[in-house]
């Protein structure tokens, strides 16, 4: 992997756990997402403004078709995330998906894509699967935990953790194929199929506006949080695809796994932080691992 490309992804994992934070500590639902677009489409309107000058007459059905795909796979994965961090704690979701994800979508890139991927970085993709397995509570998912209420939590979380990786995977090919084989600009695909997600989630505000005027009081500070930087994690992350494999790309990403062990953990207080902290230092030796292969 390109040391531009490995910088990018660091940058991008770093900003990508800080939101997702953020999006947990919020406890919002379809709405929340639904602020979180608002506020993306207008603090990123010039960007996208510029980035849309002189390109949109240039695009067929084909552009339109993947910004319309990858919106709607977008907003499943949020949706269900956010349904995640209601019923289930971040330390258990959010590893789970960000580790199921990329190893889907590595294996679909190496298998259908034609992507090629060395023995060290097959090690580096088991060392990023096994960390992510301790972050998200090791043996312990495996057993679950002696409290009843707690099992059950701990068994929502490994659901809607997988769950929201299997869209992970299916959002990374498709915007990956986007970026990297039709050349399309990362931050129209992300900025435009914003407005994709728009549509999708408007109904359920305006279904029960009073209800959304009063989520948007207590949330419109995560909200904006979420909006103004999340497009930035992903932008990152696109440009990386465009100059190294996607098999790659898609494991090392989970270094937001380091910032989110060090980070989560003692804000949110889910506790284990040694198992964690081992899980987060495998993370980082097959992140490397992967930038060197």
């Amino acid at each position: 992997m390109p040391l531009s490309a490995f910088a990018l992804v660091l940058l991008a994992g770093l900003i990508h756990a800080s939101w997702n934070i953020a999006a947990k500590k919020a406890g919002g639902d379809a709405r929340f997402a639904f602020f979180t677009s608002v506020t993306l489409m207008l603090v990123w309107a010039p960007v996208g403004a510029w980035a849309a000058w002189g390109v949109l007459p240039g695009w067929g059905w084909r552009e339109w078709a993947f910004i319309a795909f990858s919106g709607v796979l977008h907003v499943l994965y949020y949706v269900i995330l956010l349904r995640g961090y209601r019923k289930a704690d971040l330390t258990v979701v959010y590893p789970l998906a960000r580790g199921s994800g990329p190893l889907l979508s590595s294996l679909v890139a190496i298998t259908l894509l034609g992507e090629q991927i060395s023995a060290l970085g097959l090690a580096g993709i088991a060392g990023v699967v096994l960390g992510v397995f301790l972050i998200a509570g090791g043996p312990g998912l495996l057993r679950a935990a002696h409290d009843p209420a707690q099992r059950r939590r701990v068994h929502k979380g490994m659901l809607y953790g997988l769950l929201t990786g299997a869209f992970i995977a299916s959002y990374t090919v498709v915007d990956g194929y986007a970026v990297k084989f039709m050349l399309m600009s990362p931050i129209l695909l992300d900025y435009l199929g914003n407005f994709v997600r728009l549509a999708l989630l408007a109904p359920v505000v305006l279904r029960d506006r009073p209800a959304a005027a009063l989520l948007w009081a207590h949330q419109w500070k995560y909200a904006l949080l979420v909006g103004a930087i999340s497009p930035v994690s992903y932008v990152l992350v696109l440009y990386a695809m465009q100059v190294a494999p996607l098999s790659h790309v898609a494991p090392a990403r989970e270094v937001s796994m380091l910032f989110a062990a060090l980070i989560g953990g003692h804000l949110l207080g889910e506790g284990d932080r040694l198992q964690r902290l081992l899980g987060a230092g495998l993370i980082a030796a097959g992140v490397s691992a992967l930038a060197l292969g």
